[in-house]
């Protein structure tokens, strides 16, 4: 008798089931689980975005510098147009001033380049000045550009500056054939509140 009470004590005890406490601190380590989580998907997006961003203004640098290329190799432009506007170093013509490139000081909308005349096509320079802004062009969601699904991405948010200085060599003498490249390209993220700046350095000869 005390063997088969004892039995039936332990079986009611078993099939007593969970406790309204157990289920009040489940649903507590739940919740702070999923909150959790969701601080880490939005993590996550901000990061895809921020990523985004800075590959547009990679390509925004690289698409400056590799304009400045292209015109010298072309013969579009001289050795004296690759600097900053108002440099005194003008050796090819013997001018007092030249250089077509905006003044670095100042941060630039992203200006689409003149199509026409002698600096048409080359990104950066002071003939660019009121033109319309650039457009980042998406392929959609096919992939393929010129289609319908295309999707033209305005550069707004979106500034640059070009910085052509001069080389010195070891003993301090300038190296007339060669320039520095700085290309900046500054755009601001809904994340921070201070913008970020991506920047590309780079030389150019005045030979190709």
């Amino acid at each position: 008798m005390i063997g088969r009470g004892g039995n039936s004590q332990m079986r009611k005890q078993a099939e007593g089931g969970v406790s309204l406490l157990e289920v009040v601190i489940s649903m507590a380590v739940l919740t702070v689980g999923m909150v959790s989580m969701l601080g880490v998907f939005g993590l996550a997006m901000a990061s895809t975005e921020t990523s985004q961003q800075s590959m547009i203004a990679k390509q925004l640098a690289n698409e400056a510098y590799e304009s400045i290329v292209t015109a010298r190799n072309s013969g579009q432009i001289t050795w004296d147009d690759i600097q900053n506007t108002g440099s005194t170093n003008c050796p090819v013509t013997g001018a007092a001033t030249c250089g077509i490139f905006a003044s670095p000081t100042t941060m630039q909308p992203m200006y689409q380049p003149i199509k026409t005349g002698t600096y048409a096509g080359i990104l950066g320079t002071t003939y660019d000045v009121g033109q319309p802004e650039q457009t980042l062009q998406d392929p959609g969601a096919d992939g393929i550009y010129y289609t319908a699904d295309d999707v033209l991405i305005p550069l707004t948010g979106y500034q640059r500056t070009i910085l052509i200085g001069q080389v010195t060599a070891a003993g301090g003498a300038v190296v007339t054939s060669l320039r520095s490249v700085t290309i900046t390209v500054q755009y601001q993220t809904s994340q921070m509140n201070l913008p970020k700046t991506y920047i590309l350095n780079s030389y150019i000869s005045q030979y190709q």
